[in-house]
């Protein structure tokens, strides 16, 4: 089967539209029920069931379209490797960072573009309400998210830093005055939804359900933004679990952060599509691995 006749199927497969995939590849519609034709006698079964409004998918056509995803996803990945060496460690690295938590990556960021010099690093942010979709998208080439990430399309490198955590709550909370505060202390108190957008494992890993004795642990509103979070707990609406260097970098008025002396530290490690890796990415992950983790003072 041609390449193209494949990227005819699978772009079908996912317009179920004669017309709008021709128009997505740019020929013609006769090329287009050509193609799945000569691929229907092929295989000896129909690939889609038309009729006058509708087009679906057979049980044959579902699972030829997972087979042929899976390959055609890696021949572009290898024809991109293989233009990726021909021209070499070169061009711009978009890294998706939360917040504050790029100027942490700047040792590593710099030690990357001196060894490289035809490389650059442009930092984008991301936020925790929507954590993987710009790098599903295309719109980042890596990313630095904390620990655990079990996204079956993405992979995971070295971890670039680790840091302890805080408790972010009005100045006028009880908890307020104290040197540090226990996960127990979580008890209780309305913390932070992450939203429709944010794996329930990955959030948890930040801000758990329940405290280690079992206490419930209830959950309120979410946010978009992080000042939207700020704006929250200076209400004193909800008290949020933050990674420690927010209380470096952050001081508005009306929150105090607290250290969480038994929350398990945070580790940061660099993310990326696992059917893309371009020469640029490689040597930035080489390059992050030979620098080793940044370690954080210490919150409290």
């Amino acid at each position: 089967m041609e390449l193209r006749d494949i990227e005819i199927f699978l772009t079908l497969a996912d317009e179920l539209h004669f017309g709008r995939t021709a128009e997505r590849l740019h020929i013609s519609q006769a090329r287009v029920s050509q193609a799945i034709k000569k691929q229907e006698r092929r295989i000896g079964a129909a690939l889609f069931d038309r009729t006058s409004r509708t087009v679906t998918l057979t049980p044959v056509g579902r699972i030829l379209r997972v087979e042929l995803q899976q390959a055609y996803d890696l021949i572009h990945a290898g024809l991109a490797r293989a233009s990726d060496a021909a021209l070499g460690v070169r061009g711009t690295l978009r890294l998706g960072v939360m917040g504050l938590i790029g100027n942490e990556m700047r040792p590593i960021i710099s030690a990357f573009e001196t060894r490289y010099p035809e490389c650059t690093v442009q930092v984008v942010e991301y936020h925790f309400s929507d954590p993987f979709s710009l790098l599903r998208a295309g719109k980042l080439d890596v990313q630095v998210a904390w620990r655990p990430v079990h996204e079956a399309d993405l992979s995971v490198g070295p971890t670039v830093f680790t840091e302890g955590r805080v408790l972010g709550v009005a100045a006028g909370s009880d908890l307020a005055d104290r040197e540090s505060v226990s996960l127990e202390d979580l008890g209780g108190r309305l913390v932070l939804d992450g939203g429709p957008r944010v794996p329930e494992y990955w959030i948890e890993a930040m801000i758990p359900k329940y405290t280690p004795s079992g206490r419930p642990i209830p959950r309120g509103n979410s946010v978009q933004t992080f000042h939207e979070l700020l704006s929250l707990l200076a209400a004193g609406q909800i008290v949020c679990p933050l990674n420690g260097h927010v209380r470096r970098y952050y001081t508005p008025p009306g929150i105090a952060f607290i250290p969480i002396h038994d929350a398990p530290p945070t580790e940061w490690a660099l993310v990326w599509p696992t059917a893309t890796e371009p020469a640029r990415l490689r040597a930035f992950l080489d390059t992050a691995a030979e620098f080793g983790a940044a370690h954080a003072p210490r919150t409290g």
